[in-house]
């Protein structure tokens, strides 16, 4: 019960930290306000309008006993006093009857508590309070007509409501505007160091990173500093050894293809020759492998368009292409070539047929490639992106590649946020999807 309850309630909270900082500040604020609000409302506003309500009735009961009971120049005196000094209206409509139309309002407290003081002390009446603005229509009936007294409002209710209203509402929304210009404050270097954690981790080139905000906020943005500071020492370091590791190595491969040349043994220096090559495509496309993060810049480009391009270089009839037109897409055009390069590379060399898809579906970019090779077996999709690993049963005639063409596409996808998978082709082969954030 608790832990679907729990459930439901951090479903219908804000995922985002400044609007739930906002829900600390603003939420205590606003119950406070409502708190003093009802307080003021029933124990000063409400008793007040009674007591005043109350002691009016009181001065109507009085009029209306100096009606029964005065004569008429004393009746006079006494309406002109009261029109003098209370600001009170008095006449006798002879031979008039109590209006039908109720405009009595229940919603309004004013009307209730004259509604209450009214019913136990006179007997039949009628009053109006909304068809004027300053004063009240009340009529009682009397004898064989009808007393009409016109008196202010402002005797049965209190003006300083509004004056309340005004000063305990204004003061709550200027606290809770400042307390979102200090949260947005706090939440601005959480959000910076957000996007640069996730620029690096695309493998994008960063400028030195700035902490700001509070200190725990500035403790987190250095220790991300230094540890960025690191990891592209370490990288810098790979590079170089491997950059060491292709001049080392061309040097002797080129020495060993001259040599091959003055070999009059032309088939031992086929092998040979075959073998050098070989070593030469593994080195290259290891190197390839270890500088897939290099430091290209992001740019908005047609992804629809750099596949067709790449396509059309390989002149190849027996790709189908299915494209949607116009889907631009934030990334590094470079990378997502070679990706697109490689798995058409790996089709093309296992497949006859091969069948491309490009759509947009809602704020995903999806690239199928499917192909009627020989597939690989669903037990298989986990390791085919492992670096260095060959499925040779199925891929047996890879016998130059060192199984790097995938992992490379899966490191490229990756870093642009998106994922790669693998199915059954509907071609009998293997399918490979991408997907890319639009």
């Amino acid at each position: 019960m608790f832990s679907g309850f729990s459930k439901f309630i951090k479903n219908i909270l804000p995922k985002r930290l400044f609007y739930r900082g906002l829900l600390i500040v603003a939420v205590p604020i606003i119950i406070l306000q409502i708190t003093i609000s009802l307080v003021f409302f029933d124990s000063l506003w409400i008793k007040t309008n009674k007591g005043l309500t109350k002691a009016l009735v009181s001065e109507i009961v009085t009029i209306i006993d100096i009606y029964n009971n005065e004569s008429e120049y004393n009746k006079k005196i006494v309406t002109d006093l009261y029109n003098k000094n209370f600001s009170f209206s008095v006449r006798f409509l002879e031979n008039e009857k109590l209006p039908d139309i109720k405009v009595e309002r229940w919603f309004s407290p004013m009307d209730r508590t004259l509604r209450r003081e009214l019913k136990p002390k006179i007997g039949q009446h009628w009053f109006n309070t909304i068809s004027y603005k300053e004063v009240v229509d009340l009529r009682i009936k009397f004898r064989d007509g009808v007393l009409q007294i016109f008196f202010p409002k402002e005797r049965i209710q209190v003006s300083s409501i509004r004056i309340f209203a005004f000063w305990i509402t204004i003061p709550a929304i200027l606290m809770i505007a400042i307390a979102m210009i200090f949260l947005k404050n706090q939440t601005r270097p959480i959000t910076k160091l957000a996007q640069a954690s996730e620029r690096f981790g695309r493998g994008e080139d960063i400028e030195e990173f700035r902490p700001s905000g509070a200190l725990e906020i500035r403790k987190a943005g250095l220790e991300f500093e230094k540890m960025r500071k690191r990891i592209q020492r370490h990288l810098n370091q790979r590079s170089e050894m491997l950059s060491g590791i292709s001049h080392d190595l061309r040097t002797p491969l080129t020495r060993i293809k001259l040599q091959l040349a003055v070999i009059k043994d032309k088939d031992l220096s086929s092998k040979i020759s075959r073998d050098v090559d070989e070593m030469e495509k593994m080195l290259n496309e290891y190197l390839q492998f270890t500088s897939t993060g290099a430091k290209d810049k992001t740019e908005t480009f047609d992804i629809s368009e750099l596949l067709n391009d790449t396509i059309l270089k390989y002149e190849n009839d027996n790709i189908e292409v299915q494209s949607s037109k116009k889907i631009y897409f934030n990334g590094r055009r470079n990378l997502i070539t070679r990706c697109i390069n490689n798995l058409l590379d790996n089709s093309i060399k296992y497949a006859n047929k091969i069948s491309i898809n490009l759509q947009k579906k809602n704020s995903t970019i999806l690239l199928s490639i499917d192909d009627d090779g020989p597939g690989v077996d669903k037990s298989e999709f986990h390791n085919i992106t492992k670096p260095f690993y060959k499925i040779d049963k199925s891929r047996s005639k890879s016998k130059s590649s060192v199984g790097l063409g995938l992992s490379i596409s899966s490191d490229i996808i990756k870093s642009h946020g998106g994922d790669i998978h693998f199915n059954k082709s509907k071609l009998g082969g293997l399918k490979v999807t991408i997907s890319l954030p639009y």
